[in-house]
């Protein structure tokens, strides 16, 4: 077997070219690949337009603002204070017939009834009226009318709401009565014209809801009362 030269093999990779030089598909690697730019940003998405509001969701929002307003009024006027209209002269000289006034129903929560207060209640015999009189006998108070001055407890009561008008007082005697616990003895101030207790009898407590405290009408006479 001959012998063979290493140095008599072809290389069947790479082929000389005249001169020595490797031919230029193989001087040279092959370029890499340019990597593509990236994908340019998208503008940011638009905020959807707002909506519409719906008009069931502004007959909600009414019904709602009506009712907080119909709750706050009835809160007031059941436990904080109400307007009232006078009728009748019975309460004269202080107050008139048609005049306005502000009655608190919220202070007799916190505080006594007092000798003199001008109180609001429930008609005893009808409690679906309510008089407005003055309070002059307390719980456990002796009174006793004699000729139309007042006497509680044997002693005669000022009465500096009557402004020394012997008119609004009457010749009226009543024997010494004494007011039961829980109840109140009231009169009007013009007494020749009130229904009072001299006719049917003393309030009970939980019958006065409320003390006039203010005239708002007519606006020349709008103050305080007393």
């Amino acid at each position: 077997m001959k012998p063979v030269s290493l140095d008599s093999i072809e290389s069947p990779l790479v082929a000389e070219e005249p001169g020595g030089t490797l031919p230029e598909a193989a001087a040279r690697p092959e370029p890499e690949p340019t990597p593509a730019p990236p994908p340019a940003a998208l503008p940011p998405a638009e905020e959807p337009a707002a909506r519409a509001t719906s008009p069931w969701r502004v007959l909600w929002e009414l019904l709602h603002d009506v009712s907080v307003a119909v709750l706050f009024c009835f809160f007031l006027v059941t436990f904080v204070a109400q307007a009232f209209r006078v009728q009748g002269t019975s309460m004269q000289p202080l107050l008139q017939d048609g005049e306005r006034i502000v009655v608190n129903k919220l202070l007799y929560r916190f505080h006594p009834i007092e000798r003199g207060d001008v109180v609001v209640f429930w008609y005893p015999r009808d409690p679906s009226v309510s008089f407005i009189k003055r309070v002059v006998g307390l719980p456990g108070d002796l009174l006793e009318l004699r000729d139309g001055y007042l006497y509680v407890n044997g002693r005669l009561l000022e009465e500096p709401y009557l402004n020394g008008r012997p008119s609004f007082r009457d010749l009226s005697n009543m024997a010494p009565t004494e007011v039961k616990p829980g109840f109140y003895f009231v009169l009007g101030d013009h007494r020749g014209s009130s229904n009072d207790s001299r006719n049917w009898g003393e309030v009970p407590e939980k019958y006065i809801y409320g003390k006039a405290v203010v005239r708002f009408w007519p606006l020349a006479k709008a103050g305080r009362l007393h």
